[in-house]
Order: C-alpha cells, then structure tokens, then sequence
C-alpha cells in the first residue's frame, strides 16, 4: 500500500506583533481579561500579502524535504483569506516555486483547512494521482478585521506554514481521519463584508462586521472536536496511552483544555502555542507541528492527534505516524522583506484605511 510520508515542513511568522496592552490602547479591554479568556498574550500582524507569507513557508518545508518547485505535483492550500478568490492562491503559489504545470487548489473550511487539505493531498497520493505534494495552511486575517470589536479583535492572528508529502512504502503520515461540519450551526460564525453577497452594495473593501457567538461556538468547538478524537481512536483500536503527542487547533487555551480532558489526554501530552500567536486559523495546526518538531517533541515513530474546528462549523481529528527523520535536509534564505513598523502601527494602518476607503490592491505573489 502506498502512504504519503510527511518529509519537509516549513513556517513563515510575520516580525510584527501585536501584544493585549496593545490591543488596550484603542479596546476597552486588558491582558488580564484576555489571558483569562483566552490563553492569548499576543499576535501577529502581516506587512505582506498572504501569498509571500506561504510562498516562505512552502519554500523552507521544500528545503527541509530536500526538494525543489519542479518536483512537486500537487499544491494544496488551505485559507479562508485569499488575496484573489480568482486565480486562486495556490496557482500564484505554483508559480512563485517554480513548480511548472503542477495541480493546484485551494481549500476553504476555515480553521480546519490545512487538515482537511492534509486529507486531499493524500487520498491523491495513496491513489496514484500525484507522488509529491505540498499542503500550505496560512491566513492573513488582520486586513478582514473588525477591530472595533472586542469579542474578536483579541482572537485572531496572521501566519502561514507548509509540509511536504511523498510516496512511500513505509508505514507513516495521515493513518486515520475524521471529517465532519455541523452545517446547521453555521450562523453562529459569519464574517459580513467577506464573499459574493457583499459585492457591488458600496462596502469598503475590508469593512467587515463579525457575527461571533462565543459561548455557542466553544460547546460547538468542544463537541466537534471530542467526537472526532474518539471515532479515530476507535477505528484505529487505539486509546488515549498510545498517543505521544495531541497537536490541536489553537483557537482558546480553554477548548484545548477541554478536548484534552475528553480525549484523556493530560495536557503535558498537548502542543500549545496559542499564548504567542493567537487563532491563525488554517495556519495553527502546521505552526505548531513545526515547532513541536523545533523544540524536540516528536520522536521518531510518534503518533500524532491533531484536531480541529472552524467556521462551517467543520471539525476533524487526524491520526499520523510520523517517520523517522525529526530535523531538516537542508534549509532555505527565503525571508520575508523587513518591516520597521510594530504590530499596533500595523493595525492603525488598518484601520485607516477602512476610514478612508481603501482601494482593490493588486499582487504579484
């Protein structure tokens, strides 16, 4: 049986953060209050479009597998925030690698839109249709803000991350997955001013307002979540002791915590990176599976549980073996252009520029 091994991976974070005193300087809000709600401490916002953000990302995830753009076949990016809806994001990704003629994709389910790519890139691989892909999860949330609003504004940050899948005969990569989306709930997370109902009615570009059921959502998120671990565990006939390590959705210290405990997991067992970056949304999971990998984590071998949820409302839960190698081939000089302004003067562009009306930008990336 062929299996699709994950042999590179890769993130990009933008320089600019944006820390709670910040956000207190123009929201009626504190680091305590967020901290206490949340787990957050800070964010980061993006100088650059979300195109640059994954195309350093994909760039560092190819040299860690030891690849260039030429050899991929398939690239799959999972993002709610696209810089163009058309030509879509992994296209301009494809061409920023240099990976010629290669399928590309994107995937759209909100937050679970790296996993869900994860699934796609491969079912494609197991079946033949492709040997090499590159999943990009990445999110440039900070331009569809509603910084006005307190409920939302201290959740959510910018950032982008990619693996790397091969054909293999060896036994690793995505074992087992759950997919699922209470489409029933999908009112209790709308973005207003994001897609085609919003087009030609005298909107700024990027005027959004958020309709955010916080409470509806966590009993959502928790559920969701839970009842993916456990339906993976029980097709694979594993339990909650054969898992070395649960790298979760970082969408609220507070749902980790509680899928965690569902999942009987102890939190020593649980990846968390929320505190740093907040809820980048497609980007969390593939950000904190690089850094697990950084900061020693995942032993060669390791079963890995990865849950999550996003607007839709989907949810998923994957099972992956990891493979042997733990650390890079090689690594990239991709960087991303320098960027002398903080993350609070980033956001007071932002918010500028709503003000004033902002023109259609343009990309290259």
């Amino acid at each position: 049986m062929t299996h699709a091994s994950i042999v590179g991976w890769g993130k990009c974070l933008p320089p600019g953060v944006l820390s709670n005193d910040d956000l207190a300087t123009f929201l009626d809000t504190s680091d305590e209050w967020v901290m206490t709600r949340t787990g957050i401490r800070t964010r980061r916002i993006s100088h650059v479009s979300l195109g640059e953000m994954a195309t350093v990302a994909a760039k560092r995830a190819l040299a860690c597998a030891g690849l260039a753009g030429r050899d991929l076949g398939l690239i799959v990016v999972g993002t709610t925030s696209y810089d163009d809806q058309c030509p879509n994001q992994a296209s301009g990704l494809q061409r920023a690698l240099g990976a010629d003629g290669c399928a590309a994709m994107d995937v759209n389910t909100a937050c679970t839109s790296f996993l869900y790519g994860l699934s796609t890139a491969t079912a494609m691989i197991r079946t033949g249709v492709v040997r090499t892909a590159l999943v990009v999860g990445a999110e440039l949330i900070s331009p569809f803000m509603d910084w006005r609003n307190r409920d939302v504004a201290v959740l959510f940050g910018d950032g982008a991350a990619a693996v790397v899948l091969q054909a293999s005969e060896r036994d690793e990569g995505l074992q087992l997955e759950k997919l699922g989306c209470y489409g029933e709930a999908r009112e209790i997370l709308r973005i207003h001013g994001m897609g085609g109902a919003y087009a030609n009615q005298g909107r700024v570009l990027g005027d959004t307002s958020w309709q955010f059921e916080g409470q509806e959502i966590f009993k959502k998120a928790v559920a969701g979540m839970s009842l993916a671990c456990e339906d993976v565990l029980s097709r694979a006939g594993l339990t909650a002791d054969d898992i070395d390590l649960v790298v979760p959705h970082q969408a609220n210290q507070r749902i980790i915590e509680f899928v965690a405990k569902r999942a009987g997991v102890p939190m020593e067992r649980v990846y968390v990176n929320v505190q740093r970056y907040g809820n980048m949304s497609a980007a969390t999971v593939p950000v904190a599976l690089c850094e697990a990998l950084e900061e020693g984590r995942i032993r060669p071998g390791a079963r890995l549980l990865m849950p999550a949820f996003g607007g839709g409302l989907t949810f998923c839960a994957h099972l992956v073996r990891w493979g042997e190698r733990t650390t890079p081939l090689d690594t990239s000089d991709a960087e991303l252009p320098p960027c002398e302004r903080s993350g609070l003067q980033l956001v007071h562009d932002l918010m500028v520029r709503k003000t004033r009306g902002a023109a259609v930008p343009t990309h290259d990336a």
